[in-house]
């Protein structure tokens, strides 16, 4: 199997340093950025697996249909789960990309959660070191690969400790299951204390995270701008955000209901996008990647031409007066929990 290049970095500099490396030229289909201070190159669109209408399933036709346009189209980041379709995507991510895992960036998430038996809700088995230690080994098996580039508590346990949460991503990266950890849902106060804990020098450092972050969010873009973009720079941290077009509320064609109190963010949004010659969901991606602080936009697709639509918002250039504009009509939801409406 070929060597880890993450862990013969850390054999090479002894315990968890940041790389000192050179920006790969863009290929001829798109820009690839670095993701926080790690050596890691992404693509501005993360495509994700959490499909909603197609089958989690490795041998769901159109799944893959999906996964094989974001290969073609450049795309090398690809974002996953234990808990989508309880191991499915997962597999359905590893079939997709046999025979170009080199060329790309796998993330993937473990989630304190398991599949609940029949009749009976899910189970919260916390995040011990036991239980992400056997879960680790059942993505990379699902997933064919020996090592996962960026991996991810997907929600805070509520109960193990920041200490035995780094300590545990620690061993994964030193024992070459992964590259770098990050965190997905988490609370300003731990990500501070994952933060905190993993710039000492005997520690591997938080590398990112994963978060909700649209132009309707309300006070989850609050969130997001007042308590998070800060420790993102403070920890020189990359940012997936996931659910560009909220969750579908934005998808072009849905009429919006007029009673809503987003619904002048989508005028805005219209009105830019017939000025620019541009759809609905690819001005909501470019407004997303128009903060320093975002990465790449995680975004979910049920059929090819969606992975089109989105990865065109990646290299749609937002003017400074369009910009504004949907600014200002973003702004007018702060203080307002859109996320019930």
């Amino acid at each position: 199997m070929r060597e880890n290049p993450r862990r013969a970095f850390l054999g090479a500099c002894g315990g968890a340093a940041i790389a000192q490396v050179t920006e790969p030229a863009p290929d001829r289909k798109g820009s690839l950025v670095r993701f926080g201070h790690t050596d890691l190159f992404v693509s501005r669109l993360c495509q994700g697996t959490a499909f909603r209408q197609v089958a989690r399933d490795p041998n769901d036709a159109m799944g893959q249909r999906i996964l094989h346009r974001a290969l073609d189209l450049g795309i090398n980041f690809f974002d996953s789960s234990n808990a989508y379709g309880w191991g499915g995507a997962e597999m359905a991510l590893g079939k997709a990309i046999r025979g170009r895992r080199d060329k790309l960036v796998i993330a993937t998430k473990v989630s304190p959660h398991q599949k609940p038996e029949e009749g009976k809700p899910s189970v919260n088995p916390a995040l011990s070191r036991d239980y992400v230690m056997t879960e680790v080994e059942g993505s990379l098996r699902r997933l064919g690969t020996g090592y996962i580039d960026l991996y991810l508590y997907h929600n805070p346990d509520n109960k193990t400790p920041s200490e035995e949460l780094v300590r545990t991503m620690d061993s994964l990266v030193r024992a070459g299951k992964i590259r770098y950890w990050g965190a997905s849902n988490f609370s300003p106060k731990q990500i501070g204390e994952f933060v905190d804990l993993g710039s000492r020098k005997d520690k591997a450092p938080l590398a990112g995270l994963e978060d909700y972050y649209n132009i309707i969010a309300g006070t989850r873009r609050d969130f997001m701008e007042d308590e998070l973009f800060p420790l993102i720079r403070r920890g020189r941290l990359g940012l997936m955000a996931f659910s560009p077009i909220a969750e579908g509320r934005l998808a072009p064609g849905r009429e919006v209901d007029r009673g809503k109190p987003w619904a002048p963010v989508v005028d805005a949004l219209d009105k830019v996008a017939r000025e620019l010659s541009a759809s609905r969901p690819q001005v909501c991606v470019a407004w997303v990647l128009a903060r320093k602080e975002v990465t790449s936009v995680l975004a979910g697709a049920e059929h090819p031409d969606h992975v089109d639509d989105n990865f065109a918002g990646t290299r749609l250039a937002l003017p400074a007066d369009a910009l504004a504009a949907l600014n200002a009509a973003s702004g007018r939801l702060r203080g307002v929990d859109t996320s019930g409406r």
